[in-house]
């Protein structure tokens, strides 16, 4: 691109840029940073090479079409001379001359030749040349998007200059008119239409007009020059985030399609523990100090923390406790974090020093004495595992420099490292990049300095493209086979002490995605500035990684340690990918809680129906959860009321692994922070909410084996009596052995009411086809007698006619977030209880045994007479030595109250009268567990409860039109 002699003066660019032309050549986009920089020394706000190096393409791609269309027009030029000569006369070279003295080679810009001099040559050639580069000039002047960076194109000047307005206006009728002529009755396009169409298309972007460029001419560009647009594009994309960051990140949960490339399936079998673990998360140093303040004293260490409250966490049905923050922490991190206002704060539980236990929670012994006690009341210890990256000043760092993504020089110009040294060891230095403090920059790197030799890498931070850098982290070099086996083996040595592993931020090394971030292909770039420049083709990627490394890993552990279950946090869609391609056993499923939080029941019901349809497996490998480390909490997202407990029996009872929060139980509403040493807020905890837990959700969760597998899971619309599906209705049941459940849940502020009889459409793997199922073979009832079935909300019993519930379904009214999960399914039959559901028409009870010995079973009434004795007269002798007797036992007093039983009876008759009906009682033939547990429950019963339940007897009377006791039945 031709460049102003005003601007080159200015900014004393180096001649090193300049063709003899006088052009501007970039060969590559670190001359163009060079080029940006020497601007941005003289200019108060510095501009991005990224601009710089946008205009270069776009004017390198307009030659190009400008050349192509001259070689399909012969002599087009030569005719523009002579025209402009016609129309000038002998101002016509003194335009060129004008032209070049602004715009000048560099032998004119070095006074060699003078441009009259220069033009004077009778090279007709020449003319033809500068007509071009005129043309060029004209049109970015005109451009909206370049007028930022102008002074480096101004034509202004010239515009002063008669003989140079009429030049441009000739030649612009000149090119016009030819291409009618050349149109041969088409839309005539001429060579001012191509030049100036990409700032028509997108006026103020450079991105934009490189996309047009890209869209329309790609083709003939060819795919060199096509790749360098791309990587421009990138370029720009960076230079965005790196000032402004990626802008807030706003978590979109999607609906999965599995529509994209073909994945096979190679999922890892589970232990038999794995699908019923339900988890529990604590932030290891908050919670010692919660524990601390509950049992009054100093628990410091993981020893330390009680046998009751391990009993404790076992009594709630939590067979996993996840412990965050366990490993030794940069030293580094906390003081940045300390630095940047945060007195209190410990460094991060993602910026590790090493994968040993803290010394200061008490180390590997302290580890050992939890994990034998949990393990004695069934209770696994999880662990994080960050492989993504290590601590900036972690014994990696120290001793494997070269294991991480590292340049010798800084990224970009106006990097500078003057702040303090962050280092405690004496081999190394670690130095922030100085505008990461007060983040003007995105400050992708660090640099690492060697004491002895003053070597010098700036090794990247870690990062995931959806925000600024994660500052107190080094990201390693996943390309490097070195690095994946010393990550495989710490992963083997973490499975090796603990039996649930969760692997943080998994997502960003999933193959693809390691190459989008790190090594990006022309055009995929823009996610972490400055990776652009060090991208890789896709060939080139495959042979420095080969395979999928999560799939080495699941496939290492499996062999050395079999019994672990591996746990990804991943997003952007991989879920499905993770568990049923890459073997992880359980995959974070996010969805969930934004969809339900959000009352997106609609895409949530088409999330769990597509995949279903597609591989009804996928569903339990679903990590489910109301809230997490990165996420508000869930008594702030769901409120402490029906729809938290009603979203949190949903979490209870889907296929998949439940995952409860810190502090969720207790309604905790403080969000802790991975740098927390102790809670900021003195909170106090919610009982009513504990109690709500115990009463809906800890019986629910010890019988998680019901509901944690897929192979008899199924989903049901929910018709309204127009025959509408209600999307805010989940309905659902599944069985495991001879036991069944039942959930439906309302997640809408509103009443419904509505039918549940046949379910949603899922993938029989063993045929290859979709099947849907009525709900009475779903739940492998008979279809002659009656079935009797607990909810255990209200903790009311029910019964139903067997051959309704396959032939009509199930009919229920619900209010706003009511939920019930009807458990504990027996079946009876006789006319007896045809009566009992006749009588009770729907409605439900504490006991239906009791009901039924309500109106048949045996009835004892008991009488007691005591026969009328006539007393005798006392003589005045008698009562006179009673009077003396007074106080004292006598003889016969004490021998009768020796007499045998039967000779009391006789100064006391007592009359039995027995009612008994003819029939006797039928007997249960019980086929769930839980009937005695559940008796003791209802006696149980809160008066709250006892409330709730009156009034849900009143809002289930039957009413007219709607059912009587030979039509439906009703909850």
């Amino acid at each position: 691109m031709l460049t102003s002699k005003t601007s080159r003066i200015k900014y004393n660019f180096s001649a090193d840029f300049f063709r003899p032309g006088g052009r501007v050549i970039f060969e590559d986009y670190s001359s163009a940073r060079a080029f940006a920089a020497q601007i941005s020394a003289h200019r108060a706000d510095p501009i991005p090479a990224s601009d710089i190096y946008a205009l270069f393409l776009i004017d390198e791609a307009l030659r190009v079409l400008v050349h192509q269309y001259i070689s399909r027009n012969h002599g087009l030029l030569t005719n523009a001379a002579l025209h402009l000569l016609s129309i000038l006369g002998n101002d016509f070279d003194s335009v060129f001359v004008n032209f070049i003295e602004r715009f000048p080679p560099m032998t004119v810009y070095r006074g060699e030749i003078t441009a009259a001099e220069y033009i004077a040559v009778r090279d007709e050639k020449l003319r033809e040349h500068y007509i071009e580069e005129l043309l060029l000039v004209n049109n970015a002047n005109l451009n909206p998007a370049i007028h930022p960076y102008l002074e480096l194109f101004d034509e202004a000047p010239l515009r002063q200059i008669n003989a140079y307005v009429q030049f441009v206006s000739g030649l612009e009728s000149f090119l016009f008119q030819f291409a009618s002529l050349d149109a041969g009755g088409k839309s005539p396009e001429s060579l001012i239409d191509i030049l100036r169409a990409p700032a028509l298309a997108s006026p103020y972007s450079l991105e934009g007009q490189l996309q047009f460029i890209l869209d329309k001419w790609g083709d003939v560009l060819g795919d060199a020059f096509v790749n360098r647009i791309l990587r421009g594009m990138d370029f720009i994309r960076e230079e965005v985030i790196r000032h402004q960051g990626p802008g807030h990140f706003h978590f979109s949960a999607e609906v999965p399609t599995y529509g994209g490339e073909p994945e096979y399936e190679r999922y890892s079998p589970d232990r038999d523990w794995m699908p019923r673990l339900v988890l529990i998360a604590k932030n290891s140093y908050v919670w010692l100090e919660q524990l601390s303040r509950k049992y009054g004293r100093w628990i410091k260490t993981l020893d330390q923390i009680p046998d009751a409250e391990l009993d404790l966490l076992a009594s709630r049905g939590f067979t996993g406790l996840w412990l965050i923050g366990l490993w030794e922490r940069s030293r580094a991190s906390q003081r940045i974090k300390q630095r940047m206002g945060d007195g209190d704060a410990v460094a991060s539980a993602y910026s590790l020093y090493s994968y040993d236990i803290a010394d200061d929670l008490g180390g590997w012994e302290a580890l050992s004495n939890l994990r034998t006690r949990a393990w004695q009341r069934g209770v696994r210890l999880s662990a994080d595992m960050v492989p993504n990256h290590m601590g900036i000043d972690s014994n990696w760092v120290m001793d494997h420099p070269d294991w991480f993504l590292s340049l010798s020089y800084p990224p970009y110009p106006s990097y500078t490292f003057d702040s303090e040294d962050l280092s405690d060891d004496g081999r190394a230095g670690i130095i922030l990049e100085d505008h990461y403090y007060n983040h003007s920059d995105a400050s992708v790197v660090f640099k690492r300095f060697d004491r002895a030799s003053n070597e010098t890498r700036c090794i990247y931070h870690g990062n995931d493209g959806t925000s600024f850098p994660w500052n107190d982290t080094a990201q390693l070099d996943y390309s490097k086979a070195e690095v994946r086996e010393a990550v495989i083996q710490t992963i083997l040595h973490v499975a090796r002490n603990f039996p649930v592993i969760r692997f943080d931020a998994a997502m960003t090394l999933a193959k693809k995605h390691i190459q989008r971030l790190w090594f990006p292909e022309p055009g995929a770039g823009g996610a972490i500035p400055s990776r652009a420049e060090h991208g890789m083709t896709r060939s080139d990627f495959d042979a420095a990684l080969p395979n999928e490394f999560w799939r080495e890993v699941v496939d290492r552990v499996a062999v050395e340690v079999p019994d672990t279950l591996l746990l990804a946090e991943a997003f952007w869609m991989l879920e499905g990918y993770f568990v049923r391609t890459l073997g992880m056993h359980r995959v974070y499923n996010s969805a969930f809680m934004h969809m339900l939080r959000d009352e997106d029941n609609e895409k949530y019901r088409a999330a769990i129906k597509n995949t279903l349809e597609f591989d009804p497996q996928i569903l339990k490998r679903y990590v489910n959860f109301m809230n997490n480390p990165d996420e508000k909490t869930a008594v702030e997202q769901f409120g402490d009321g029906d729809k938290y407990f009603g979203v949190c029996t949903v979490l209870a009872t889907l296929p998949g692994l439940p995952m409860i929060g810190h502090g969720q139980v207790e309604g905790f509403r403080e969000k802790y922070g991975m740098e927390f040493r102790k809670p900021k807020w003195d909170e106090m905890p919610n009982e009513g909410l504990i109690r709500g837990h115990e009463w809906k959700i800890f019986p629910i969760l010890h019988r998680r084996y019901l509901f944690a597998e897929v192979d008899a899971f199924q989903l049901y619309d929910f018709f309204t009596a127009n025959d509408r599906v209600d999307e805010n209705v989940f309905a659902y049941s599944n069985r495991f052995a001879d036991e069944r459940g039942l959930v439906i849940y309302h997640n809408k502020f509103a009443d419904t009411r509505g039918w549940i009889k046949t379910s949603a459409a899922a993938l029989d793997k063993n045929i290859g086809q979709l099947i849907q199922k009525p709900l009475g073979e779903a739940l492998a009832l008979p279809r002659e007698g009656y079935v009797i079935f607990k909810d255990y909300v209200t903790h009311l019993e029910y019964i139903h006619p067997c051959a309704e519930l396959w032939d009509k379904g199930m009919y229920a009214e619900l209010g706003a977030y009511q939920h019930h999960v009807f458990m504990d399914w027996t079946f009876v039959e006789g006319s007896d209880w045809e009566l009992v559901n006749d009588a009770l028409n729907g409605a439900g009870v504490e006991s239906m045994q009791g009901k039924w010995n309500e109106m048949f079973g045996a009835k004892v009434i008991e009488e007691v007479e005591t026969p009328k004795v006539k007393k005798p007269r006392k003589s005045a002798v008698k009562k006179a030595v009673a009077k003396k007797e007074i106080g004292k036992k006598s003889v016969s007093t004490k021998a009768a109250a020796k007499k045998p039983a039967e000779k009391q009876k006789k100064a006391t008759k007592k009359v039995v009268k027995q009612v008994v009906k003819n029939s006797k009682m039928p007997k249960k033939a019980s086929t769930g567990k839980g009937s005695a547990s559940s008796k003791k429950a209802a006696k149980k019963k809160s008066p709250s409860v006892k409330k709730s339940t009156k009034a849900l007897n009143t809002a289930i009377k039957p009413k007219a039109g709607i059912r009587n006791k030979k039509k439906s039945s009703q909850l």
